[in-house]
């Protein structure tokens, strides 16, 4: 199964990667995870993205891209793979089709998470973690037996930087700015399955399987 996924911010991406490539056993290729790769391995690629990493930009598409082609290589693609961040724009999409259409493949699905906005905001808003064992609560889901405390540790939780309302929708309007291209282009390829993100993972999950005929 090759299959792409698509979500904004908090929609619950990292959890559904998890049981696809489980479910399906294939790899799970994060862009974010590549560039560490090769930053900390020091390869050609990752010494070429590490100027722009250092200064805070954004790594052109075509690096992006030769990292993503350089992975896809040294897989076995034809049995599958989840890319989760990737692509990011059309002109990366079509990277990969080329790259697919080469090897007489192509992508089977692209799936696009999607819930209310206000939901996204509130898992962002409300979610705690613990810095001793990194459990993850949230105040209005999931909250701790004691407030602020960590039910296994007893240690203080904390809130990311990146978690206050102000910066979380303006990652969300960041990502619909950015992915509004990217989701049509799927669309118009008979590509892109639009599921409802707002359930329990589990949830999710069954609604997954069942939309991949599994």
């Amino acid at each position: 199964m090759r299959l792409v996924l698509l979500g904004p911010p908090n929609a619950g991406k990292g959890t559904q990667a998890d049981k696809i490539v489980k479910q399906f056993d294939i790899p799970h290729i994060s862009t974010g995870d590549l560039l560490r790769k090769h930053v900390a391995e020091g390869t050609l690629l990752g010494q070429r993205a590490q100027g722009y990493m250092d200064r805070g930009d954004l790594v052109p598409d075509d690096l992006i891209i030769d990292m993503v082609q350089d992975t896809l290589e040294n897989i076995d693609i034809e049995k599958g793979f989840l890319f989760d961040g990737y692509p990011r724009n059309p002109f990366q999409a079509e990277a990969l089709d080329d790259f697919l259409l080469e090897r007489d493949l192509g992508l089977d699905r692209v799936l696009y998470l999607h819930t209310d906005q206000e939901l996204l905001i509130r898992r962002a808003v409300g979610r705690r973690t613990c810095p001793v064992c990194r459990t993850v609560y949230n105040i209005f889901s999931f909250p701790p037996k004691e407030e602020g405390i960590c039910d296994k540790d007893g240690a203080v939780l904390i809130q990311r930087p990146d978690d206050r309302e102000e910066t979380v929708r303006n990652r969300l309007k960041v990502f619909e700015e950015q992915t509004a291209p990217l989701v049509e282009f799927y669309e118009v390829a008979g590509l892109l399955l639009r599921l409802d993100g707002s359930g329990s993972p589990d949830e999710v999950f069954d609604i997954i399987l069942k939309e991949l005929g599994e």
